[in-house]
């Protein structure tokens, strides 16, 4: 790929998936701004592609802060260059039944996963128009089509569905490219909480899903990483607007 010295912007990349494609996307020639919310549990993600020769850049960043995201923005592109691929990553967790789901679960999830995204976007896509080219890849979830416990998540990760492909509308024409990658059950940390929030082993929990899942395993990091890689791509420039799960499977 032709991609050599553009400069990514990875959210929620100090561990799981953000950390695997902050990886992937530097070894693919891009210097990587990971970002999270402490810019010190970074700094094994920074080490791992600094380590293989790339170049890589630790910041902190809470994204649902309309200030931090300006000053983080501006400081990759200070330091790095400016950024024209985005991906949206970073998310938590605030799982509960409808019934005992607080206002503060449900604002969280919406502040991390759709207001940060939003402002990510909003922040890079000039770097992106003026350069006349960009690449804008944001993290859904098989969760998108409805998950018991998850109404916040879901909720969240089809709004980010509704918000790729307006994006991929409205920055088209500037040479930018919007598109959403929809895991299933991938390992991460992440689903290690799951886990425990219905009170199993990890690995039991893992193989439960993978009894469902038609290749029989469940995701890892780089599957995830590999499908975003794409979409960032020179090879992606005539796709934009779509939603890719990656589940090992069709999902009804």
């Amino acid at each position: 790929m032709s991609t050599t010295g553009r400069v990514a912007i990875v959210t929620g990349a100090a561990r799981g998936i953000g950390a695997a494609t902050a990886v992937r996307l530097a070894r693919e020639g891009r210097a990587v701004a990971v970002l999270d919310l402490d810019e010190g549990a970074c700094a094994e993600t920074v080490e791992q592609i600094t380590a293989a020769g790339g170049t890589a850049l630790a910041v902190g960043c809470d994204v649902s802060d309309a200030a931090a995201v300006e000053a983080a923005v501006a400081r990759v592109a200070a330091e790095l260059g400016p950024p024209v691929v985005l991906v949206n990553n970073a998310g938590v967790l605030r799982d509960n039944l409808l019934f005992k789901m607080s206002e503060d679960d449900w604002d969280t999830v919406m502040s991390v996963h759709l207001r940060g995204a939003f402002l990510m976007s909003r922040a890079c896509q000039k770097h992106m128009v003026d350069a006349g080219f960009g690449r804008i890849v944001n993290l859904s979830s098989s969760s998108a089509l409805g998950n018991r416990g998850q109404s916040n998540y879901s909720a969240a990760k089809a709004g980010l569905q509704g918000f790729t492909k307006t994006l991929a509308h409205e920055l088209g024409k500037f040479g930018v490219t919007a598109n959403a990658v929809a895991p299933g059950f991938i390992a991460t940390d992440m689903t290690a909480q799951t886990a425990a929030r219905v009170g199993m082993g990890f690995d039991d929990f893992q193989a439960a899903a993978a009894s469902q899942i038609p290749v029989r395993r469940v995701g890892r990091p780089d599957d995830v990483a590999g499908a975003i890689a794409f979409f960032t791509g020179e090879d992606a420039g005539f796709v934009s607007g779509q939603v890719l799960y990656v589940a090992g499977g069709p999902l009804d």
